[in-house]
């Protein structure tokens, strides 16, 4: 036998060893299993010294050394008898933060939610040179306890008031008394708030100490929303303050409270209560406060600078937009106590401004036609900043380094994907987390000029799974529409995939104002079910239309007022797109999303019935006259405003337009968007004498998890897809 033939043979051996070890990857492996599961690095902490950091593990807070990435120490070993001189079990530790000198730790376990970004927790203050801890109190749980800058103390609410606490004499101090539920709350956010600005902390202490700046929301006119939770012989009734679009919200107030004094100041934030105040925060000066204020339709935004002693205000930044502002990314105070930072796409594009504190712009810090993610680190001595954006293309998110000027740009990340960046107390190392569409997370550390010093976890194991768990790919492309609009997809294709073949084609949304789904980064377990599909013999397409972010302000806003509109004619004209492909049979294309995404694919096969065959709605809006304040009057104003804009594209006023098939999920418990919104669609489908599936999950909240309820849901999606597509 010729040399040549048996190579040949050996290769016919190899590829076919290969494609008999290859595994169809199952819901079991996503959802209970843990099959693609990848190791990350918890709660990283730089030390003061910049020159170690701690990270969280399930044994203990651990300290290691940036420069050699090897372990220095165990600063807390949990459930060890020298931390205690009882030698209680500690329970689980779910976040931790240190004083300003180290010498102590707030530790929190026992989390019990409220909503989906709060809740309340037992904490534990740990010595460092002593190894010993202690329940903070034993008055109940608290939320959102936080060490004094000068450590001797620490504050934190209970039942809607603010309590402070001397960590020597554990004397627990009530400062606010009026806290009621479903009417005042101080030190923390009302739902609204929590949901759509994103915080939930409600409190700051001066930088030095002597003084906590607080919000008070004033619910009491805001109307209720009554939920009901099953599960006993009787439902309970849930009843929270959740104001929907143009109804009223809470007035919300700022005050001041003088520990020294016992007084408390209120600010006059303006005679117009009909207002937002998503953020404020100590200035570098113990006296003054910042403050943000927005209108009602959030166009304008002004920053305010108030003196905590006599409660006079000064503006010193105001920025107005024809559509919304975005509540800005970063806004921060530098240490020489004359500047502050803000990110703006008043240029059209998301970009760094720096400002004096009497309100003039220094300079533009980045420019060009790119949006900042954000800032990831700041080295005032060496007056450069740290951030990521992404000027390479829409869907990756490179780190670069700048100098305060606007001068000198270099671009650090080496790769195509998604890089995110912790820094460092002095910026002088960081700790890069990479991934790409088709790449688990991987941590490095390197120092500030980018040099890559230790490899910390490369999920290297994972990477070997996902490639004995078949070859599907997300693979990027672009197409522009019959209006000359360019938009950006991903496709995963069957690894048999044949171009004479036709193919069913499977569509996943999101398409919510500023979000992206068509990235460079890894996924997680929606990328594997939808390689899951693939395998199944479909072909999975995620575009992210007009609307979404990372492609500067004019494609963002551009569905003021019209929310809904143009999102479903660009996923209409791309699902024709495909359907002209030689290798996508048009007539079986389907399409899923959950929340906006499950309010665009209800809108889609409704609309779009000429071309959906099938469509998938977890937890959609049906209406946005059922949503809340803060969201939707952004991008639609009030129904009292903008009838036309709320009703010519809520799904529940086209349901006698449904051909395909439909199936809608919602779990009961779900606090945003409410359960309201599928019972109503399906009465219209009802009316309209429309055949459709339905499905809900019993007091389970707007993701749907806990115990096997993902694996179920997924199950029945699948099962679906394969039946109806």
């Amino acid at each position: 036998m010729k040399k040549s033939t048996i190579c040949i043979l050996a290769f016919i051996v190899l590829s076919l060893g290969s494609a008999i070890a290859q595994k169809n990857i199952t819901l079991e492996n996503i959802w209970l299993d843990g099959t693609f599961s990848a190791r990350g690095i918890s709660e990283i902490r730089s030390m003061n010294d910049g020159e170690h950091y701690c990270i969280l593990t399930r044994t203990g807070i651990e300290k290691y050394a940036y420069k050699t990435g090897l372990k220095v120490e165990d600063v807390c070993l949990f459930n060890n008898p020298q931390m205690s001189k009882k030698a209680k079990p500690m329970p689980i530790i779910e976040s931790y933060m240190f004083n300003n000198n180290e010498t102590q730790i707030l530790l929190s376990s026992e989390f019990e939610p409220i909503y989906r970004h709060s809740g309340v927790s037992n904490y534990y203050i740990y010595d460092v040179a002593n190894k010993t801890f202690e329940l903070i109190s034993q008055n109940g749980k608290q939320r959102l306890t936080t060490f004094s800058p000068d450590g001797t103390m620490v504050a934190f609410v209970r039942d809607n008031n603010i309590y402070i606490m001397d960590l020597q004499t554990k004397e627990e101090k009530q400062i606010t008394f009026d806290g009621k539920f479903n009417s005042i709350i101080n030190g923390t956010m009302d739902w609204v708030y929590e949901e759509e600005f994103g915080i939930t902390q409600g409190f700051y202490w001066s930088p030095d100490s002597k003084k906590i700046a607080y919000y008070r929301f004033d619910e009491s006119k805001v109307k209720e929303y009554n939920m009901q939770m099953w599960g006993g012989l009787y439902p309970d009734d849930n009843k929270f303050k959740y104001p929907k679009a143009g109804e009223t919200n809470s007035t919300v107030d700022i005050l001041i409270y003088d520990l020294a004094t016992q007084q408390t100041k209120q600010l006059d934030e303006g005679s117009e209560n009909d207002q937002y105040i998503p953020r404020i925060k100590w200035t570098k000066d113990a006296n003054t406060l910042a403050l943000m204020r927005m209108n009602r339709w959030q166009n304008k935004m002004e920053l305010l600078l108030a003196d905590a002693n006599s409660g006079t205000m000064s503006t010193i930044y105001i920025e107005e937009d024809k559509a919304y502002i975005d509540v800005p990314d970063t806004w921060m105070f530098l240490n020489d106590g004359k500047h502050f930072l803000i990110t703006s796409e008043k240029d059209g594009y998301n970009h760094i401004y720096m400002y004096d504190l009497n309100g003039n712009m220094v300079t533009q810090i980045t420019t060009g036609n790119y949006d900042v993610v954000k800032i990831n680190g700041i080295d005032e001595k060496g007056k450069k900043i740290y951030y990521t954006s992404k000027e390479s293309s829409p869907i990756n998110s490179d780190l670069y380094v700048i100098n305060l000027n606007g001068k000198k740009k270099t671009k650090l990340s080496e790769k195509d994907g998604y890089t995110n960046a912790s820094f460092s107390n002095g910026c002088q190392y960081y700790i890069s987390n990479f991934t790409d569409a088709n790449t688990p997370p991987i941590y490095t550390i390197h120092n500030s000029k980018g040099k890559q010093l230790v490899m910390l976890q490369d999920n290297a194991s994972l990477a070997q799974t996902m490639k004995a768990y078949g070859k599907e790919r997300k693979t990027f492309g672009s197409f522009t529409t019959s209006e000359g609009v360019e938009l950006n997809y991903y496709i995963i294709k069957p690894a048999t995939f044949d171009s004479t073949k036709r193919y069913p084609l499977f569509f996943y949304v999101y398409g919510g104002p500023g979000s992206q789904q068509v990235t460079n980064r890894y996924a997680g377990s929606d990328y594997y079910w939808q390689r899951m599909l693939a395998q199944k013999g479909y072909i999975v397409v995620c575009v992210d239309g007009r609307g979404t972010g990372g492609r500067g302000a004019e494609f963002k806003k551009v569905t003021y007022k019209e929310l809904g509109k143009y999102e479903c004619i660009d996923v209409i004209e791309a699902a024709k797109y495909f359907g002209k492909q030689r290798w996508v049979d048009e007539s079986r294309i389907g399409i899923f999303g959950w929340s906006f995404g499950g309010y665009l694919s209800s809108l889609a096969i409704l609309k779009g019935n000429n071309v959906f065959k099938t469509a998938i709605a977890v937890a959609p809006v049906t209406t946005w006259r059922y949503y809340n304040t803060i969201y939707t009057e952004r991008f639609l104003r009030r129904p009292q405003e903008n009838t036309s804009g709320y009703d010519n594209n809520s799904p529940i006023n086209f349901a006698e337009q449904l051909k395909g098939n439909y199936l809608i999920i919602h779990g009961t418990g779900d606090d945003n968007v409410h359960y309201q919104n599928a019972l109503d669609m399906i009465s219209a489908l009802q009316k309209a004498g429309k055949e459709f599936d339905m499905h809900f999950y019993p007091n389970k909240n707007h993701s749907i998890y806990g115990g096997n309820t993902r694996w179920h849901l997924y199950r029945l999606m699948t099962n679906f897809i394969e039946e109806k597509l």
